[in-house]
């Protein structure tokens, strides 16, 4: 039980890495004709970005399926709950509180999520494929946070 939950809890951690990783190298850099819907203005609640995250469920359920089948590869249930967790806190942050692509009233003081609303903030001032700077969801230096 205790090496399924640090699976989980790994798996979330790596996530964050993995994904500062995609959105520089792959979202700003092969597939930046779906990123750019993303740092454009536009109509409606669809981006051709939303894409990326229906691969990433995909790519979870499946994990968690065959996990859930196949005795010998339980663990990989383990890993597509963490990419899960990962996911729904992405969600969360980025397109609730951050992009407020779902319309609620939310206000903080607490220094940390301020910090990666600012940094992600840094990173929508480049409209462009090239330039941006801070790529994660989740954790920003502190260079980001307000004086």
């Amino acid at each position: 039980m205790f090496l399924n939950i640090l699976l989980v809890l790994g798996t979330f951690v790596f996530m964050e890495g993995f994904a500062w990783f995609a959105h520089k190298y792959i979202m700003h850099g092969l597939m930046w004709n779906w990123h750019e819907s993303h740092h454009v203005h536009h109509k409606g609640w669809w981006e051709t970005n939303d894409l990326f995250g229906i691969i990433f469920g995909v790519a979870a359920t499946a994990l968690i399926v065959v996990g859930s089948e196949i005795e010998s590869l339980r663990w990989l249930m383990y890993v597509g709950f963490g990419i899960t967790l990962y996911g729904i806190s992405y969600f969360i942050f980025h397109d609730v509180i951050v992009h407020r692509r779902v319309k609620i009233k939310f206000k903080t003081k607490n220094r940390y999520l301020n910090r990666i609303i600012r940094a992600h903030y840094v990173h929508h001032k480049v409209h462009e494929r090239d330039g941006a700077e801070a790529f994660g969801f989740l954790y920003a230096p502190k260079k980001y946070e307000k004086p």
